[in-house]
């Protein structure tokens, strides 16, 4: 059956991930993948979970296994609150929405603001998975770069009839750049969306994974009342319990409830159970601090195999937190047609094209620095070095 002709618009709208098609090939053994965005298994409590899991079966086991509310378990919502206090923010559990993940509240947010047609301002380059969201509501996302001035591009999209319903932004250790928003940046934005009466969605997974310098204010934190704030377990706890949050105005949360109603019903309780529990017994924040010092150690690794082995002509970035780093190549050259010769020496990565709406970054890369062990690290960026030499070479011919 040909089921083109019953497809929703939205339907067709929607777009495949690039990383997972692009990745699929590579799934060989030999192959060293930069590619994933995986936390490192070292991380994860395995023995912690093994007890709290069976002390809550044992205690509450039928309330465990029960369909929860869509708001969320209250225990975990209070130990958002809790992490956000000690962050310096004021967020009651009221105005916290636990999601199946933050990838479900980026979707939610979408269905709950987009129209066919509607314009969002994200960064060149963005989160893939959020520009997925968009596209599938039949968006248009426009992308600025650091260097673009963004009340001009909002005053000119104004001025064309297509006013931007949000600003969507990863202030911290962006995925894919690894790149940081200074507190003066946050400040701009956060003035810009009040100049223009606009939301800002701000995506916040890799906060607290800072392994250098000072922790920054969230836009949120600024504005509470134009400002929807993300997080999520997935990288600082475990990403299989598909753990996320909101927190936003009573309006705004309001009307995700929901939506997420007809969604899902609520996020399975049972996980949400677990994550309290463990964060109420200290170990969470005791891990972070493992967290912060195993990425800090990798991210370095990975740094110093570019300086020793990458060809003249590559630049990177240097984050000072999370899990990625964004690799150039000469203007030139487009890694997409790297990714085929990568492949053949037996490492992967991420094409940069795909985190661009516009199709631009063709000579960029996303590489992950948190999954690999270290020697794997160092290995993988010999081939990919040796990779880029032969895409040099075969140019010049």
């Amino acid at each position: 059956m040909n089921i083109d002709q019953l497809l929703s618009a939205n339907a067709k709208s929607m777009r495949r991930s690039a990383i997972r098609d692009l990745l699929s090939v590579a799934t060989r053994p030999e192959i060293i993948s930069f590619g994933g965005g995986f936390p490192s298994p070292e991380t994860f409590p395995i023995e912690e979970l093994k007890t709290i899991m069976m002390d809550i079966m044992n205690e509450k086991g039928a309330a465990a296994l029960q369909y929860g509310s869509t708001e969320g378990d209250v225990s975990l919502r209070q130990e958002i609150s809790k992490l956000y206090k000690e962050d310096g923010m004021d967020v009651p559990i009221k105005n916290i929405l636990i999601t199946t993940a933050s990838q479900q509240a980026i979707d939610l947010l979408a269905r709950i603001f987009i129209d066919p047609g509607d314009v969002i301002v994200c960064g060149l380059p963005s989160y893939l998975g959020a520009l997925q969201a968009f596209w599938s509501y039949q968006c248009k996302p426009y992308g600025l770069r650091n260097n673009d001035r963004l009340d001009e591009a909002i005053n000119a999209l104004i001025a064309a009839g297509k006013k931007p319903k949000f600003i969507y932004s990863i202030p911290d250790f962006q995925n894919p750049s690894g790149e940081t928003m200074s507190v003066e940046e946050r400040k701009y934005v956060v003035g810009v969306a009040k100049k223009y009466d606009l939301l800002i969605i701000e995506d916040s997974p890799y906060k607290m994974i800072r392994f250098e310098g000072e922790s920054l204010p969230t836009m949120y934190s600024m504005c509470p009342e134009r400002v929807v704030l993300l997080g999520t377990f997935s990288k600082t706890f475990v990403p299989g319990f598909r753990l996320g949050w909101v927190a936003a105005a009573d309006n705004i949360i309001e009307r995700l409830i929901v939506a997420k109603q007809s969604s899902d019903l609520c996020t399975p309780i049972f996980n949400q159970m677990v994550a309290a529990r463990y964060l109420q017994s200290g170990s969470f924040q005791k891990n972070i601090v493992k967290i912060k010092d195993l990425y800090r150690r990798k991210k370095n690794v990975m740094i110093k195999a570019f300086e020793d082995y990458m060809p003249e002509g590559v630049t990177w970035t240097n984050p000072a937190g999370g899990l990625f780093l964004f690799l150039r190549l000469p203007e030139q050259y487009d890694t997409r047609e790297l990714f085929n010769i990568a492949i053949k020496e037996n490492v992967a990565f991420v094409i940069g094209e795909a985190f661009h709406c516009d199709d631009s970054g063709k000579n960029t890369m996303r590489l992950n620095f948190s999954y690999a062990d270290d020697d794997k690290i160092v290995e993988g960026v010999k081939r990919l070095a040796n990779a880029i030499k032969l895409l040099y070479k075969e140019h010049s011919k």
